[in-house]
């Protein structure tokens, strides 16, 4: 199977599961909204990491919460999307990379335990929000650590404002296969329909019940079964419930956070270190193969392969994750 129909066979299976929760959440009109408050009482609020220091930044469209721990020359980790996603996915990587480096991680806007901005979400504003927390927080060129669609918004930074990007580190980056950053018709459609008060919030919580969440984790995310413990499965859980993190899920879902990487791409000429796990799913590892292929000459983008790994190589093998990492940033050029 190609990359191409990898993403495409994605985007038909999620479709397919939120087309379910509406036709489930309209079935039984008259009840939704009671079921819908007593999983919004059994799914707490996400718990603080105790991981490094907590620190709030005002961004001017929302608070913004992120870690911060060690010292040396910064390193900003950026967390992937997905149903109760945060920084949390990077603590194993964050705590030993804090040895010899200052670790920046925030839960981005409209995800764990930060603010919502208020308007559309897609991945323009994300990429604005970056750009400031390197500008106003972190304050000197860093090496930044993307995973997923978090990556894509990495690479336009790093081609747009080489001044802020010392290296990029891509954790199973996506972007590359978007035809466009619009979603179609079809998506924009869900994403009304997710928007809808009582049918909406039904079919969100169709989409992420427990058992949901747990075959998420095991067929899309991981590989290794014991990596997905009930504390992991827990903390999406409610991370999925928060009512706060529901818009920015639905724009995941809906396509409005996806952006083209493959633009910028052409034009980077920075240090790059591609990570991937074996076993992933969504992006394979023979994706790799166009980032390889695509990448301007002067970034010499080098690749990892880490086994017994999914899509998230870095919260599953943080170890063999941040030993590669470290020796990648001990190469750059002296910040």
């Amino acid at each position: 199977m190609t990359a191409w129909t990898s993403e495409e066979e994605q985007r038909r299976r999620r479709r397919k599961r939120i087309l379910r929760g509406f036709l489930l959440g309209g079935a039984a009109i008259g009840i939704p909204a009671l079921i819908n408050a007593a999983i919004a009482r059994q799914a707490r609020r996400v718990d603080s990491t105790v991981w490094g220091r907590r620190h709030r930044y005002a961004w001017d469209l929302a608070d913004v919460l992120f870690q911060r721990l060690g010292a040396g020359d910064p390193v900003l980790l950026l967390h992937s999307f997905g149903p109760g996603h945060d920084s949390l996915e990077w603590r194993g990587v964050g705590e030993r990379l804090a040895e010899s480096n200052q670790i920046f991680a925030p839960d981005l806007p409209g995800w764990g335990r930060s603010e919502r901005p208020e308007g559309v979400l897609d991945g323009e504003l994300y990429i604005q929000f970056l750009t400031d927390f390197l500008e106003d927080v972190v304050r000197r060129r860093a090496v930044v650590v993307a995973a997923g669609l978090a990556a894509a918004y990495a690479v336009v930074i790093a081609v747009d404002h080489p001044e802020l990007v010392r290296g990029l580190v891509l954790s199973c980056p996506l972007g590359i296969n978007f035809a466009s950053d619009e979603p179609d018709i079809k998506d924009a459609v869900i994403h009304r329909l997710l928007k809808l008060p009582v049918f909406g919030t039904s079919a969100m919580n169709l989409y992420t019940t427990r058992s949901g969440i747990e075959r998420y984790l095991l067929e899309e995310l991981y590989s290794d079964p014991e990596t997905v413990t009930d504390t992991l499965i827990d903390h999406h859980y409610r991370g999925a419930h928060e009512a706060p993190n529901r818009a920015a899920l639905a724009a995941y879902l809906a396509g409005y956070l996806n952006h083209r990487a493959l633009p910028s791409l052409e034009r980077l000429a920075t240090p790059t270190l591609l990570v991937w796990g074996r076993e992933a799913v969504n992006p394979p590892v023979e994706t790799a193969d166009l980032w390889l292929s695509t990448g301007h000459p002067d970034s010499g983008i080098e690749l990892e392969v880490i086994e017994k790994a999914g899509a998230l190589p870095h919260a599953e093998r943080p170890g063999a994750f941040a030993l590669r990492a470290a020796e990648f940033i001990g190469q750059l050029p002296p910040a």
